[in-house]
C-alpha cells in the first residue's frame, strides 16, 4: 500500500511539474516569442532543474509544441462556447467564426498560434493542430447547416477547408495588423462571405 501511495505521489508530482512548465512556457512564449525563450529559464522559474524540463518535453521545441496544442484546444473551446450561446444554427456558425477572429486579440493566441507556430512547427503540423480544434467545430457546424437545408446539399469537406483557409488567412492578417478597425472590417467581410453560401429560398 505504501508503495502504491509513493507511485501515486510521484505521478502527481510529475503531472504538477508538467502543468507548471506548460503555464510558464505559455506565459513566456506569449510575451517574448519563441526565439526569446530559454528552456533553462522556464525550468528555473518553476523551481525545477533543466533536466526535469528536458525529461517532460525533450527540447524547447517540444515545450512549444505542447503549448501550441494547449492554446489551440482553448481556442476551440472558446469558439464552441460562443456558438452554443446562440439557439439558431446559422447564428451559431456566425458567432463561432467571429469568436475565432476575435481571439487574435489574445496575446497567447496571437503570438503563439498565429505568428510563431506556422514558422516554428511548419505549415503542415500547424494545420493538423488547427484541424483538431477550431476547424473541427467549423466542419460540424457546416454539416449541421447542410442537414438543416440552410446550405445547399454538397460535400462538407471542401466547403469547410475553403472557409477554414479564409478564416486562418484573416486571423494571420489580424494578428499582424493589430488595429481594432481591422477586426470590424474583417467581421463585416465574413458576414458577406457567409451570406453567399446560405440558401436564399429558405
Amino acid at each position: 500500500m505504501a508503495d502504491e501511495r509513493a507511485v501515486g505521489n510521484r505521478a502527481q508530482q510529475r503531472a504538477a511539474t508538467r502543468r507548471a512548465l506548460l503555464a510558464e512556457g505559455r506565459r513566456r512564449f506569449a510575451e517574448d516569442g519563441y526565439h526569446g525563450v530559454v528552456l533553462a529559464e522556464v525550468a528555473q522559474a518553476v523551481g525545477v532543474t533543466k533536466g526535469a524540463a528536458y525529461h517532460h518535453f525533450e527540447s524547447k521545441a517540444g515545450l512549444f509544441r505542447a503549448v501550441v496544442a494547449e492554446v489551440q484546444r482553448d481556442l476551440g473551446e472558446r469558439v464552441a462556447a460562443a456558438a452554443e450561446e446562440q439557439a439558431d444554427p446559422w447564428e451559431q456558425l456566425r458567432a463561432g467564426c467571429r469568436a475565432f477572429l476575435a481571439a487574435g486579440s489574445d496575446p497567447a493566441v496571437r503570438r503563439i498560434v498565429l505568428v510563431d507556430a506556422p514558422t516554428v512547427l511548419g505549415w503542415e503540423e500547424w494545420r493538423a493542430l488547427d484541424e483538431e480544434s477550431s476547424a473541427r467545430h467549423l466542419h460540424e457546424a457546416l454539416a449541421a447547416l447542410i442537414d438543416a437545408g440552410l446550405i445547399a446539399e454538397q460535400p462538407v469537406e471542401p466547403l469547410a477547408r475553403l472557409l477554414s483557409g479564409a478564416m486562418n488567412e484573416a486571423a494571420l492578417w489580424l494578428a499582424r495588423s493589430g488595429t481594432p478597425e481591422s477586426l470590424d472590417l474583417t467581421v463585416a467581410a465574413l458576414d458577406g462571405l457567409l451570406a453567399g453560401i446560405r440558401r436564399r429560398d429558405v
